[in-house]
């Protein structure tokens, strides 16, 4: 029978994940406490002395070398964060009225749409006034982004400009995939992020917000790589708040089950 396990990472222990469906399971990146249910990113083969850099990236990297034969071919593997959980549906509005609870609208795996795709990525973000490029320049005011095509190899350079030029985005690093597809993209992205960093750290230019340059970088190539397969579909995200994520809280009601909170969901951006 077929599989799906998302892994949740967080540098941080949150009581919510004790509450969450069972498909999800918690992964806990960085040297931090977590308890001994979690899954550790220090505990098997790893690249953690990169988390401040990769994020959940060195998350990807633990489930390839530590984890992905126990799954089949056709089994899904996917990603979320510790604020970010999938939605079971693609929503273009945010709900207005609904009794339902964020829990009620989380995904689930027997979802159908596991029949019918090979990849699921998170909802996209739709730039107006700018290209991918454009924006990542803006924002980290650096020209790296360009200079990482030349870590690649054709045709995926070539491909990868392409859509750089473009104003889509599937952001976050959060998707859902066939095992096959999932050692496809770590046998690429990990090689390709190893040179980025690299010019990074020889260039000087992993300081302050941008200490997480190879995490932005993973994020474009992520949102472009998966984009190109055809057997595909897109659904909506939660962004989770204080008051979801308060282990105060989450000790005697799990707030995700309170009725009426999926009507601020689900989370869509605007540019």
């Amino acid at each position: 029978m077929r599989k799906i396990k998302i892994y949740c990472s967080s540098i941080k222990y949150y009581s919510l994940f004790n509450k969450l469906p069972a498909y999800i399971t918690p992964l806990g990146l960085g040297d931090s406490d977590f308890p001994d249910d979690w899954l550790k990113e220090r505990k098997g083969k790893n690249i953690m002395h990169l988390n401040q850099h990769y994020g959940e990236i060195s998350g990807f990297y633990w489930v390839w070398k530590n984890v992905i034969n126990k799954y089949k071919e056709d089994d899904f593997i996917g990603f979320c964060h510790y604020r970010k959980l999938w939605l079971n549906h693609l929503r273009n509005t945010k709900i207005k009225f609904s009794i339902n609870s964020v829990y009620n609208d989380l995904l689930k795996d027997s979802n159908s749409i596991f029949d019918k795709v090979d990849i699921i990525q998170v909802q996209p973000i739709i730039f107006k006034n700018k290209s991918l490029l454009e924006d990542f320049e803006i924002i980290h005011k650096s020209k790296i982004l360009e200079k990482s095509l030349d870590f690649l190899d054709e045709p995926i350079k070539s491909n990868f400009f392409q859509s750089l030029k473009g104003k889509t985005l599937f952001p976050l690093n959060m998707f859902i995939v066939k095992k096959p597809f999932f050692i496809q993209y770590c046998n690429i992205i990990f090689p390709w992020l190893e040179e980025c960093t690299a010019y990074c750290e020889k260039n000087k230019l992993l300081s302050s917000y941008n200490i997480r340059l190879p995490a932005f970088l993973a994020e474009r190539f992520t949102s472009f790589w998966f984009n190109q397969f055809n057997n595909k579909i897109n659904l909506s995200y939660a962004r989770l708040g204080n008051f979801f994520l308060s282990n105060k809280l989450n000790k005697y009601i799990n707030p995700l089950k309170m009725p009426f909170t999926s009507r601020i969901y689900p989370t869509i951006h605007k540019y």
